[in-house]
């Protein structure tokens, strides 16, 4: 019998089956490509179901052995070979975000006792992966697939705004309105060129959300005037890769740090690595972030082949550099996440940006 299940859900399904039925992953490269020096084998994985915890055994090259709570049996790995086939055909020729499951996958997937095609964890990780032996420490991996909607890096909503004070001409209420009221809903473009117009300047103020702000603190004590300026430069500029907007802040130079510090410590390059590697680990705009990296240690970004690719913190570098260059700026909803009109707060009008980054699809 025939079910749907979203893409993404698909997704982390199929990244878990792929694992099983070859027994390595290969590592990716910053430009999201396989590296072929570079291969992983994959002894065990471990995944939550609401009834507990599973852990399917690569034992040979003939058998996985799922053992858990209410089971213990040995299934053919050429099973998970044929059906992650089925269903990355299945995603990659349904238009939809809804995908029908093809024949005999319910089936399957009753013999392997998966009943959540997301694995149930409070942690953020979506199974974990031991290399080499099965009793090697286990690696806690998200699956992030260019097949499907991604989750964004950071999806901060209200918490994530920055601060503008508006400065310049001191506006009349009436005027307030009607920037506010100006253009559509979502167009926060034609506001700010509409307090531009009428001789105000927004001039960067802050992060919103003080649990933000000492978050980014633990980056740089600047840091939140750098993404503010991204997300103005998002706006008025129309540039939205993470490494191009880079290249307009060293232009910028908001923090007027010396140009030795700009061009040969490539500080700016650096400090926005540090932050997305933050985010990649643990790091959330409402929560209080100390530098300690939580349970998810890497990525496996399914590419639009349906090519299993592997990024670790033990390969730190070519991670920050993956995501340094695979991660755009994204607008969110202005009526949900509060940002994008004239607010009055004490007197003094501010004008708020939002940071949304999300990984590219191609």
């Amino acid at each position: 019998m025939a079910f749907e299940a979203t893409k993404r859900e698909w997704g982390e399904l199929y990244a878990f089956f792929r694992l099983l039925a070859d027994g390595y992953v290969y590592a990716g490269t910053p430009d999201a490509k396989k590296n072929e020096a570079l291969r992983w084998p994959v002894a065990m994985v471990q995944r939550e179901e609401h009834d507990g915890t599973r852990q399917y055994i690569i034992e040979n090259s003939e058998e996985i052995h799922i053992c858990g709570e209410n089971i213990d049996k040995r299934i053919p790995r050429e099973d998970f070979a044929t059906v992650a086939s089925m269903v990355l055909e299945a995603v990659k020729n349904t238009r939809e975000n809804e995908v029908t499951s093809p024949d005999g996958v319910e089936e399957f997937l009753d013999e392997v006792a998966i009943y959540d095609l997301e694995a149930k964890t409070d942690d953020r990780t979506d199974f974990y992966v031991a290399f080499y032996h099965k009793d090697a420490p286990l690696v806690g991996l998200c699956v992030r697939s260019r097949l499907s909607p991604m989750f964004p890096l950071l999806d901060g909503g209200r918490t994530a705004n920055f601060k503008f004070e508006q400065t310049g001409v001191k506006f009349a209420t009436p005027t307030v309105n009607k920037i506010n009221a100006h253009g559509e809903e979502d167009d926060v473009l034609s506001r700010m060129l509409m307090i531009e117009r009428l001789g105000g300047n927004l001039k960067f103020n802050d992060a919103a959300d003080k649990v933000f702000r000492s978050n980014l603190h633990m980056i740089d004590l600047h840091f939140p005037r750098v993404l503010g300026e991204m997300c103005r430069a998002m706006q008025l500029e129309g540039i939205t890769k993470v490494s191009e907007l880079t290249e307009y802040i060293k232009q910028l130079n908001p923090l007027k740090i010396k140009d030795e510090l700009i061009t040969k410590h490539h500080y700016y390059e650096y400090k926005m690595k540090q932050f997305l590697l933050a985010l990649a680990l643990g790091m959330r705009p409402a929560k209080l972030f100390n530098g300690t990296d939580s349970a998810v240690a890497g990525f496996l970004m399914v590419d639009g082949q349906g090519e299993v690719l592997c990024y670790q913190k033990s390969e730190r570098q070519t991670f920050a550099d993956f995501l340094y260059y695979n991660t755009r700026l994204e607008k969110g909803p202005t009526a949900k996440d509060k940002y994008g009109y004239l607010e009055k707060e004490n007197g003094v009008y501010y004008f708020k940006l939002n940071l949304k980054i999300g990984l590219l699809k191609r």
